[in-house]
């Protein structure tokens, strides 16, 4: 019985896909931290709580900002990583240099438009106090197209480098 196996690839698709969920998941912690904030100061002037709940939801939303930061942080590293690992295992032709350039072009342009959405978010004036405490994740995506730019040249480098390896 033979098996078939994984897709395995890492290109230009995979940055696209980074880009994506880099997105998603800081406009998601933005938006928790907001909704984190909201129920801690309901919690704070309602009556009913104890003050063993108001101290445990004031802890919550002090450690948010530092533990999920930090956290995007790492997962922004580790998908990298991940992509790099995944790039080692493909074997592409020199060939394909030009295209892919050109690929990457394209993907650091919509990787300004992510940046752009989330600034545009982060700069609402209800949010500039929540994403000013987000450090990590307000500069990994203010600078998106930076980082996209110099990570999908070391793919490329990576990419590429593997064909005079395996030849």
């Amino acid at each position: 019985m033979q098996r078939k196996s994984i897709n395995k690839k890492g290109s230009i698709q995979d940055i696209i896909f980074v880009g994506i969920m880099l997105l998603v998941l800081g406009i998601s912690t933005l938006f928790g931290f907001l909704f984190v904030s909201n129920i801690n100061d309901q919690f704070q002037s309602n009556d009913i709580i104890t003050a063993n709940g108001k101290t445990a939801s004031q802890s919550l939303t002090d450690n948010f900002p530092g533990v999920i930061d930090n956290s995007f942080l790492l997962l922004a590293i580790g998908m990298a990583l991940a992509v790099l690992i995944l790039a080692a295992l493909v074997r592409v032709h020199p060939i394909f240099i030009p295209l892919f350039l050109i690929g990457l072009i394209f993907v650091i342009f919509f990787s300004g438009v992510f940046s752009n959405i989330y600034q545009g978010i982060a700069a609402n004036p209800n949010m500039i106090a929540y994403s000013s405490q987000l450090t990590f994740t307000t500069n990994i995506l203010t600078y998106l197209p930076l980082l996209t730019g110099v990570f999908g040249t070391l793919l490329m480098i990576v990419m590429y480098k593997m064909w005079s390896v395996q030849q």
